[in-house]
């Protein structure tokens, strides 16, 4: 249903791959940005780049439940980082990586940006899914 490619022209991405090919027919799920905000809209993990990412991962995978989809099912994401380190957006892959999104690998933009929409947010994420099914 999901097929990865990954041009041997170009340079090899180390978790992510350069397209994800998905027939026409299927269903897709286009999520809104992953924030990390508990269920009462509390800010998880206030300066905390990494505890943020965590947060952010958890609420994609309840995002993608909720449409009847899962991580594995992922095609692209968007990683926003609020920091111009790229030592701090390294960290925040490395949360990526291991939360099952480079399973597939899905293909993926990381971002240093300037700020986010909520006080104090460091992490969001958007993604398109395939639903299965």
């Amino acid at each position: 249903m999901i097929r990865r490619v990954t041009s041997p022209h170009l340079f090899r991405p180390p978790t992510y791959s350069h397209a994800s090919i998905v027939e026409a027919g299927t269903r897709l799920a286009f999520l809104a940005g992953s924030v990390p905000l508990d269920p009462e809209g509390n800010l998880v993990g206030p300066g905390d780049p990494v505890r943020q990412a965590e947060q952010v991962i958890a609420n994609l995978e309840e995002q993608l439940r909720a449409a009847g989809s899962d991580l594995a099912h992922v095609v692209v994401t968007d990683v926003y980082v609020a920091s111009p380190d790229p030592a701090v957006l390294a960290k925040v892959w490395t949360v990526v990586e291991a939360s099952g999104l480079s399973t597939g690998p899905h293909s993926s933009t990381l971002l240093g940006v300037t700020c986010l929409g909520y006080p104090g947010q460091l992490v969001e994420i958007t993604a398109t899914a395939v639903v299965p099914g």
